[in-house]
């Protein structure tokens, strides 16, 4: 604008054109002010600033306190101090580096927007919630990833819908210690940005969808971090009644650190990229039951995405895939995670690769309703290496390398199931990782001897082979591929000749017990796994090993405060018993609930229903359930498949307000393809307007449950 203002001087064009120049200044401003982006003014100061937040009000009005609001406007030097009292200046400190703090009054720590805030545009702005008297660093719920409990909460007003909770557009800014939920949007004027709790992007991306400015070079956020924070869960570890969009958008931003963060209850993912996301650190968060509703992956990785880390995270009871890339530029390394009971709405893969040089190292995968890794083929997937990784209790294979040819929708998310053997170089092309070839055993069988047994086999000339002992999956409901069981443990690492022969001397595997194996090319990635071989004793057939232990499904427990061993009392030597099995659960509970024609909502009557349901659940942690939705035959097959899909959503956020941990339901739909009558008269077509509970226990005791119609909703 300056530039503009000086060639237009010295052109002396007259007053006609200066005229038109602020005609142009004036409305490019007013834009600005609309989509409430703050300029900041060339008198604004230069000394950095610490201001302490004393009310959990949201306004800017001169008294005796400070609020976020005032407290974001100070710092940004759009407030200027000679516009505030003399007891709100007593709450302003200089500093080394710009900072927010905390010092609310007891029981008002919870801070309600009324209106959108000021985007953070400070560079190295600090805004602390660990400041906030009483919170404890020592202090945390869970026993998985120690993440402090936080104090101060922020979230929209009871009747107002925000849909940015803190909108970051500098560098060096520090969220810290702070519970954010509720930030939310009707689809409009945002999606281009979507609405969350934590917004990463640059001024010119919040305005540019309405100044309909062409794509340029800019300054972008860089090394900001998110630590310590509790995004989409209120500081009593409830679900809150409007949930946010999505955690943590890094729409446009550089070297972003994402740590120590508890994300959970989100419609969408928790953390999601857009434009650019290079050089993300994403490490010791617990991601937990999000996807509620949209977007359902916990990790969603689009756009320029290179040298983004994702360690030590547990991620489970989201509803689609763990950690999901989409057609990302750069490549990413997932290492270290817990990885479990996740795709509890939408069968998919743990980890769903696209893309070239990925790397999925040394994680746990477990319970997943779907493939362990899978690798599309479209675009062009090589070169992902994924080793080192254990998994159970898998719907499909650990390792699925996906062909062109197959594009369902199943294909590309759960896997498409084993390969045949590369025969042609076309084959390179057209499959993940470049269709390198499964290992092949020379034998299905091989025999112990002396507690020792050798392997043998073939796989592509210059491989690394992973051999592995593999899991059963005893109460897998779905088994797709039963020859494929999960890679468990890797027993031992060989190499493969000129001619692709390899072999390994073993003396750590019983009589009864499986194995499998992986290769891998630093050129094409990593392959399939091998269908399982058998060890047995010479002559003899072995009863197979199977792991009896099962998994309860939760994410998180409790932290428990250790107590030092009592001096004074001596230690008891206690014969234990042999453990009694487990008795049968009989349950008088209801097995069903009903639905108006054409709706999804939940009845007051249905209500009831599942609140006994609900009570049940809690009494008997090891329960897993089904929600399965059906419909009428009316309507098209496409339009009931969907209709049914929101009815068992609707029933599992249901139960989720409930206390009811996501990582205990999954939900399918069968829409009018299982009906329950042949629809003779109207009742009929109340009875196939519902959601199944299927009960299952992971202990594998019987369950007896009831059929009811008290909700039944019969058309007029």
């Amino acid at each position: 604008m300056v530039r503009m203002y000086e060639k237009l001087t010295q052109r002396r064009k007259g007053a006609k054109e200066l005229s038109v120049f602020f005609g142009i200044l004036g409305k490019v401003l007013s834009i600005l002010l609309l989509v409430g982006i703050h300029i900041q003014p060339s008198t604004a100061r230069t000394q950095a600033l610490r201001v302490v937040v004393n009310s959990n009000q949201d306004n800017l009005r001169k008294d005796d306190k400070i609020t976020l609001r005032e407290a974001i406007e100070i710092v940004n030097g759009t407030l200027p101090l000679d516009k505030l009292s003399a007891t709100e200046k007593a709450q302003i400190f200089p500093g080394n580096q710009p900072q927010i703090e905390f010092n609310l009054p007891t029981g008002q720590t919870a801070i309600a927007l009324k209106n959108l805030l000021p985007p953070l545009a400070t560079p190295g702005l600090v805004v602390d919630g660990t400041t906030q008297p009483g919170y404890d660093i020592k202090k945390s719920a869970t026993a998985e990833i120690a993440i402090p409990i936080p104090l101060v909460s922020i979230t929209p007003a009871s009747n107002r819908e925000i849909f940015r909770g803190f909108t970051v557009v500098a560098s060096n800014i520090t969220i810290r210690g702070l519970s954010l939920y509720g930030f939310t949007k009707s689809h409009g004027a945002t999606e281009a940005i979507p609405p969350g709790d934590i917004i990463i992007a640059s001024l010119k991306n919040l305005g540019e969808q309405r100044l309909g400015k062409k794509k340029r070079e800019e300054n972008i956020p860089q090394n900001v971090v998110i630590e310590n924070n509790w995004l989409g869960i209120l500081p009593n570890e409830s679900i809150p009644k409007k949930t946010s969009a999505f955690g943590v958008s890094v729409f446009n931003a550089t070297d972003t650190i994402i740590q120590n963060n508890r994300i959970s209850y989100h419609d969408g993912s928790a953390i999601i990229t857009g434009i650019r996301g290079e050089g993300m650190q994403v490490r010791d968060n617990i991601i937990v039951g999000n996807g509620m509703a949209g977007m359902p992956d916990a990790i969603r990785l689009d756009g320029k995405i290179n040298h983004t880390q994702i360690t030590s995270n547990l991620i489970c009871g989201n509803d689609g895939s763990g950690i999901y890339l989409f057609k990302p530029e750069g490549s990413v390394k997932i290492q270290d995670n817990q990885i479990k009971f996740n795709g509890r709405r939408l069968r998919r893969a743990a980890v769903y690769l696209m893309g070239n040089n990925h790397r999925v190292l040394n994680n746990q995968i477990t319970n997943q309703t779907g493939s362990g890794v899978v690798v599309t083929s479209y675009p062009q997937s090589r070169s992902n290496l994924i080793q080192g990784n254990r998994f159970a209790n898998l719907e499909g294979l650990s390792i699925d390398l996906n062909t062109r040819h197959h594009v369902g929708v199943r294909d590309f998310q759960r896997g498409d199931g084993p390969n045949p053997p590369r025969n042609s170089s076309n084959r390179r092309r057209d499959t993940g990782n470049g269709a390198i070839n499964t290992p092949k055993f020379l034998s299905r069988e091989f025999l112990l001897i002396n507690g020792e047994v050798g392997i043998d086999g073939k796989a592509d000339p210059g491989t690394e082979i992973d051999i592995y002992r593999v899991v059963s999956n005893p109460e897998k409901q779905i088994d797709l591929y039963p020859a494929y069981s999960p890679l468990g443990e890797i027993v031992a690492k060989v190499k493969t000749d000129d001619k692709g022969r390899f072999s390994a001397t073993l003396d750590n595997i019983k009589p009864g017990e499986q194995l499998s194996a992986i290769a891998s090319d630093p050129r094409y990635g990593t392959s399939e796994p091998s269908a399982n071989i058998l060890v047995k004793l010479p002559g003899k057939i072995p009863e197979i090993q199977i792991n009896t232990t099962a998994d309860i499904p939760k994410c998180t427990t409790p932290k428990i405060a250790e107590e030092p061993p009592s001096k004074t009392t001596p230690p008891v030597t206690a014969v234990t018993p042999p453990p009694l099995p487990p008795p049968t659960i009989s349950l008088n509970v209801p097995r069903n609930i009903h639905f108006a024609l054409d709706k999804d909502n939940i009845s007051p009557e249905s209500a009831v229903i599942l609140d006994k349901i609900a009570a049940v659940l809690q009494k008997y942690p090891t329960i897993v359930i089904e929600l399965q939705g059906h419909t009428d035959s009316r309507a098209s097959i496409a339009y009931n498949q969907k209709l049914a899909l929101r009815r068992a959503r609707s029933t599992r956020n249901y139960l989720i307000k409930k206390g009811i941990a996501p990582e205990r339901m999954t939900i399918r739909s069968f829409g009018e393809r299982e009906l329950l009558t042949e629809e003779n008269n109207r009742v009929d077509y109340a009875r196939n307007r519902r959601v199944e509970v299927i009960f299952m226990d992971v202990r594998g005791v019987d369950i007896v449950f009831e059929s009811q119609e008290e909700d039944l909703q019969i058309e007029p």
